[in-house]
């Protein structure tokens, strides 16, 4: 049993189910290299990005991860991208990551919209008991964000990833579980009523 492709809807972001006819608008989104700098791969050529998208929609095929694209509803395009991934049906958890976000929207409602749409998804929809996020340990901004929504830092994975450059990178992981869901969604709420 894997967990069914489904748009996700907000305000200002929508999520939809990553397919091949999207590579040439992430390609666009993804244009500014700082966007790739803790990402585990990186997408400086058209080429990257078909492999990129290919290797999510394999792993959506095998059942292990769930890639979306993301549209700002203000402008109609996609922006960026994220997905499920780690999905263990039997033991009920899964790991949102492998976000990413065009410059033309950071420091906008985009992300924590994402953030909430993917966990009322996985506690209201999917019945998971645990969902989890992990960063570079070298992201701060990513981890003030993680913590700011109500995710609890569990620890760090020494020595846990090479990315595209070389570079040998510790993951910080945090999680909420389903326990704490109904105080980390009125939380996001607050913040996205703002």
């Amino acid at each position: 049993m894997g967990i069914e492709p489904v748009e996700l809807i907000g305000k200002r972001a929508k999520l939809i189910p990553m397919d091949e006819s999207h590579t040439a608008d992430l390609f666009e989104a993804g244009w500014d290299r700082s966007i790739w700098t803790y990402m585990p791969d990186i997408a400086e050529t058209m080429d990257d990005m078909r492999h990129l998208v290919s290797l999510a929609l394999s792993a959506r095929d095998k059942g292990t991860e769930l890639p979306f694209v993301i549209v700002d509803q203000h402008s109609n395009k996609i922006v960026g991208s994220t997905r499920f991934l780690d999905i263990s049906i039997p033991n009920r958890h899964l790991e949102v990551g492998w976000t990413w976000l065009s410059p033309s929207v950071w420091r906008t409602r985009i992300n924590t919209e994402c953030k909430y749409l993917l966990l009322r998804h996985g506690f209201e929809q999917l019945d998971m008991i645990r969902v989890q996020i992990k960063t570079d340990g070298r992201n701060v901004r990513s981890q003030q964000a993680i913590e700011r929504i109500g995710g609890v830092k569990e620890g760090v994975l020494r020595k846990h990833r090479i990315l595209h450059d070389g570079y040998v990178r510790d993951s910080v992981y945090y999680s909420v579980i389903a326990e704490e869901w109904p105080g980390v969604k009125s939380r996001l709420e607050k913040m996205l009523s703002r």
